[in-house]
């Protein structure tokens, strides 16, 4: 009899140590995931840095000559430069968020940093979309401004249609293609960093289920 109690009372032991041992387990497992998953975006990020750095050393010179006849050289370079400095900030703070996840040791900060990775995220998403939104509006509103040398420049030689229905076409080709290349910067970002951030906000969602307040 004093056996069996003894044995009684082991088990109940056990089993008030399970949930304490299988909270850690899956705390360990979560913060694994959520950690390489910022690391993988933090990859992408500089992937893409790298990849439109090295299309944009391929595209031949004289496609850019247009930027020359209206002097834009000069607000062009000014503006890639600004882009490459708030790139190389989003990569520094990618980089701070996948080195803070990886070593917090609490299940309330490594929400908060899933939550602040979000949000980076986010802002890194929108602001590449609103710099293709409004570098396009501004090339387009000074290059409209010149219509003598943007006829000569894209209207062929043989054309039939006057200057002002050409230039008709022109401003309705180009919203058209502003709108294809935001949806499909939308969609880019959207499949890919779309995917990661709903495995992050999977783990929040777990880790807030481990630790009700």
């Amino acid at each position: 009899m004093d056996e069996l109690e003894f044995l009684k009372k082991d088990w109940k032991k056990q089993a008030a140590d399970f949930p304490k041992l299988s909270y850690n387990e899956i705390y360990k497992m979560i913060h694994k995931k959520s950690s390489s998953i910022v690391k993988w975006i933090f990859i992408i990020c500089i992937a893409e840095f790298l990849f439109w750095g090295l299309i944009t050393l391929l595209i031949p010179e004289s496609t850019f000559a247009i930027y020359e006849m209206f002097n834009l050289n000069t607000f062009m370079f000014i503006a890639q430069g600004l882009h490459y400095v708030v790139v190389f900030i989003f990569i520094y703070l990618f980089y701070k968020n996948y080195k803070t996840i990886s070593v917090v040791d609490n299940t309330n900060l490594l929400m908060k940093n899933i939550l602040k990775t979000r949000k980076t995220v986010h802002y890194y998403v929108y602001y590449n979309i609103a710099l293709y939104i409004i570098l396009s509006v501004i090339l387009n509103v000074i290059m409209f401004s010149h219509p003598n040398i943007l006829i000569e420049s894209y209207m062929p030689k043989n054309a039939t249609l006057d200057s002002d229905k050409f230039l008709g076409i022109m401003i309705v080709a180009q919203i058209l293609v502003l709108l294809v290349m935001c949806g499909l910067i939308w969609a880019y970002y959207r499949i890919i960093y779309g995917i990661l951030l709903k495995k992050l906000t999977r783990n929040y969602k777990e880790l807030e289920a481990l630790n009700p307040k």
